[in-house]
């Protein structure tokens, strides 16, 4: 659970990330691990944020779904550079799926090209040609035409639940300030890390 102090430092962050000319201010990386140990990193987007953590959705069958089925513990890092010096707030934390019924409220908030997309693509598969994926999509607005696009059993959100937060704020000189959050059962303590 995040803290009243800490969801408020984010959020105001994300605020002003949001005012700025940022075209992505909730593009987020996200580094997982597989069953070998291997670490991959891509950019997702959060799509919420509250006292229990952080957001996103995805294809379960996709390569980041398989890791986070076998390795929960993740990171995640936000860069805003456009803001101030520039700021980073970093995330490390379990990722667990959300439950169907809040993956299917946002999934119905979708836009339908979005919702269809989620059908025809097998994400992280090998695309043999363009044609192939243009087919699948055209198979799938053939199949939902007319009628409510429901969310395929494949896709849905996870949870980021934070063990750790960190709050970057970049300095001249690279003199920057450093803010790093651990939680310990449901109390978070803080310090200050060296630049």
């Amino acid at each position: 659970m995040l803290s009243p102090e800490l969801l408020d430092t984010f959020s105001a962050l994300l605020g002003e990330a949001a005012a700025s000319d940022d075209r992505e201010p909730t593009a987020m990386n996200l580094a997982t691990v597989d069953a070998a140990g291997h670490v991959s990193s891509r950019m997702v987007l959060l799509k919420g944020v509250d006292e229990r953590g952080f957001r996103f959705y995805t294809n379960y069958e996709s390569d980041k779904g398989g890791q986070l089925t076998v390795h929960a513990q993740v990171a995640l890092n936000f860069h805003w550079k456009q803001l101030r010096e520039g700021v980073q707030v970093r995330v490390e934390g379990l990722a667990r799926r959300l439950q169907d019924a809040e993956s299917d409220a946002y999934f119905a908030s979708r836009n339908r090209h979005s919702q269809i997309g989620a059908w025809a693509s097998l994400q992280s598969q090998t695309l043999p040609d363009q044609a192939t994926f243009d087919q699948r999509v055209a198979r799938y607005e053939a199949e939902f035409e007319s009628q409510e696009v429901p969310r395929p059993p494949h896709w849905g959100g996870f949870l980021v639940e934070p063990d750790m937060l960190e709050f970057w704020y970049g300095a001249a000189f690279r003199l920057h300030h450093r803010v790093r959050w651990n939680r310990h059962g449901k109390t978070w303590t803080s310090r200050l890390l060296y630049p």
